[in-house]
């Protein structure tokens, strides 16, 4: 049930006045009133408590003043810069030996203020090499075996990059042609640092720089990537293929070179650029991959085209090819033993692709905001379809993708991607610019999610290696509104209060880490909470509670707008939701965010001026917990009227208790604070007050 704070501003100004009139509050039907503010409380008989509003309300949480390049109000500055990484890719893929044999031209544009003699790129493959970071760090189970999270069944295998060379390239003086010269570098982990031989211009110096490079996949990718073999899938291997290049680290004006190194938990901070992606697989093999395909004469039958067209055109479902057509050699183009395909992508900050020749292929029609069309595009294996008669989700993907695509360009940007692609495989959940990977079971709720990644951290390209809250809690939250509006509803269950209750207190049980956390610091077991659920459910109450729909998503749209296609840090999404909101929002990030503070209000008792209920009645709560948040009351009298009362959570800015004068005209029958549990409080115990 929502709940909005109209009516506690109402009360406030009423309160101020002296009056207590009743009004009705659209979020409950049900007569809200405007209360007097009694006496200030200063009861020596209050409960003990750890509540200190001097902690709570404290200025100064922001602890950088706005400049240049990051304003105050949290928009990009008028100097803010960024660099920017334009990829030329070219793979082959040799399925008998699950083999990734690349070339890479990466052009490099230093748009900061600093010359550097030296980059860092990012090896991600070197996490599977038996001595890396992240598999040192990975905990023993229970019998002291170390857990294989990294690639499922301990696979042992010759894992990492194989760099042949990296030479800069360089234009020939007076002639045609370039020069190729080798450089150094340096591979520690799973970073590479290659130092130029001469030092790259700032504010728009250019670098080209060509690798070589080749890597076997593991079966398991730290659930990013991986292999399904021929045992789930009788019709071919199913490759999902991400981290397939070397790529650049981000150098930004917060730390200059972000070098953290990839251990499997946390995931990317990337630049953004222009992708051309040629990828060679057998021909038997169908590729799929982010941004538009560019040669569709070239690895599709004439039928298949013809209904790629079709399918650009359809509001439903349309086979590019069938389930019964798998297993016929005429589904694929023929005469030649390997077909290469050729993609791009265009302002993106990554891409990733799979292949297989088991692949059922269909497609509908998005529809977009601006009148602009793309396409939603499922991949799955026979195994994965209806016909299999394992319930068959996947026969409804392309209608799951369409639906969370145009629900979320609506409500908060376009989508801005030709194609958005899902692709059964290995990986649980995974997302790339214009593709995702999914398991074989798919699902509404994975694909919903991870096409949500769009908007975080693909438009939106936060720093997800050091806050993946911002990536994958941001994300969370959108599904919650995107699972309501979407298809009817039809997978949307409104939690119940006790599963409300149960969750804050999971979400604040002693012990826990704050959300403000690197995902590499936190417990395993945490990252479900901290970087998922918690954060969202932080986003639900500034929504619903605190702020109210409108002002909240204003605000949310503002902060999408300003840091589309850039790098925002978490002061920029705080000050930006304040400054979009007109609401200082200090006391909430520094609870919910920064701290792992708990919640729990309790109703005191009730007391009747001049002891007689007709006169009016006094309220008394108490504040004994660390957190402040609104207060929702629901006032019922014996003759079973019910009334609710809302207050900010400015009410506890210098108060640990809090008096309030109700204009009773009976006694009263009960004073229940937080009825519908949608606030954090995790002790519902003492959340009733009632006539003796």
């Amino acid at each position: 049930m929502k709940l909005t704070t109209t009516a506690g501003l109402a009360l406030a100004f009423c309160a101020a006045l002296g009056t207590a009139n009743a009004q009705t509050t659209p979020a409950t039907g049900r007569q809200q009133l405007s209360v007097g503010r009694a006496t200030e409380v200063n009861d020596p008989n209050a409960p003990a408590t750890k509540y200190d509003y001097h902690d709570a309300f404290k200025p100064f949480f922001y602890t950088k003043n706005g400049n240049e390049w990051r304003a105050a109000d949290g928009q990009p500055g008028p100097k803010y810069w960024q660099n920017r990484a334009d990829y030329q890719l070219t793979a082959s893929l040799n399925e008998d030996a699950n083999e990734i044999t690349g070339t890479e031209v990466l052009t490099y544009t230093n748009n900061s203020p600093q010359k550097l003699g030296f980059i860092w790129m990012q090896l991600d493959q070197n996490l599977f090499k038996q001595d890396s970071r992240g598999i040192a760090q990975v905990p023993l189970d229970q019998n002291g075996n170390q857990r294989s999270r990294n690639w499922g069944q301990g696979q042992v295998f010759d894992a990492g990059f194989k760099i042949k060379s990296i030479k800069v390239l360089s234009p020939v003086k007076g002639a045609k042609g370039t020069n190729e010269i080798d450089v150094k570098y340096l591979i520690n982990d799973t970073r590479m640092q290659v130092f130029l031989p001469t030092q790259l211009a700032a504010q728009g110096g250019q670098l080209k720089l060509k690798i070589e490079y080749s890597f076997i996949s593991p079966n398991y990718g730290s659930d990013r990537m991986g292999i399904i073999n021929t045992d789930q899938s009788k019709n071919g291997k199913i490759f999902q293929v991400a981290q397939w290049y070397p790529r650049m680290c981000v150098y930004d004006d917060l730390q200059g070179w972000n070098t953290l190194p990839y251990t499997g938990e946390s995931e990317f901070y990337l630049e953004y650029g222009d992708f051309d992606i040629n990828i060679t697989a057998p021909a038997k093999d169908i590729v799929v991959c982010s941004g538009e395909l560019l040669n569709p004469k070239d690895v599709y039958t004439p039928e298949q085209q013809k209904r790629w067209a079709e399918a650009a055109n359809s509001e439903k479902t349309v086979f590019i090819r069938t389930a019964d057509e798998v297993t016929n050699p005429a589904s694929r183009p023929q005469g030649k033993k390997e077909l290469t395909w050729h993609f791009k992508i265009t302002n993106a900050r990554d891409a990733s692709w799979g292949a297989s020749s088991a692949f059922i292929l269909d497609a509908a029609r998005i529809n977009l905001p601006s009148g602009k069309k793309c396409m939603a595009v499922s991949a799955y294996p026979f195994e994965s379809s209806a016909a299999a008669g394992k319930g068959g989700q996947w026969s409804r993907s392309t209608e799951f993708i369409k639906a969370s695509i145009e629900y979320n360009s609506k409500k908060w940007f376009e989508f801005p991607y030709p194609n958005a692609t899902s692709v059964a495989g290995k990986a649980g959940g995974m997302e790339y610019p214009g593709i995702v990977f999914c398991s074989l079971n798919g699902g509404w709720g994975v694909t919903d999610h991870e096409f949500g990644h769009t908007w975080f951290p693909m438009i939106v390209g936060s720093n997800e290696r050091l806050y993946g809250w911002m990536d994958e809690g941001f994300n969370t939250f959108i599904n919650t509104l995107s699972t309501r509006n979407s298809l009817n509803g039809e997978f949307y269950k409104p939690a119940t209060p006790e599963r409300l209750v149960a969750q804050w207190k999971m979400f604040t049980r002693p012990g826990l880490e704050p959300i403000l956390s690197n995902p590499d610091n936190l417990k395993e077991i945490n990252n479900g909470t901290l970087l998922y659920s918690k954060p969202s459910a932080g986003l639900v109450m500034l929504r619903e509670i605190i702020l109210g729909p409108e002002r909240f998503d204003f605000a949310f749209k503002t902060y999408i707008n300003r840091w589309a296609f850039k790098h925002p840090s978490p002061d920029d999404f705080f000050r930006t939701i304040e400054a979009a909101s007109g609401e200082s929002l200090q006391w909430f990030w520094r609870g919910w965010f920064e701290n792992n503070w708990r919640l729990d209000v309790a109703v005191r008792g009730v007391k009747y001026i001049n002891n007689d209920p007709k006169q009016g009645s006094i309220i008394t709560i108490d504040n004994l917990e660390k957190m402040a948040m609104p207060v929702i009351l629901e006032i019922k009298t014996v003759s079973g009227k019910t009334e609710r009362v809302n207050f900010t959570g400015e009410i506890w800015e210098r108060n640990v208790s809090w008096s309030f004068r109700y204009p009773s005209t009976e006694e009263i029958e009960s004073v229940t604070y937080n009825p519908d549990s949608t606030l954090p409080d995790y002790n519902p115990d003492n959340n009733v007050w009632k006539k003796q």
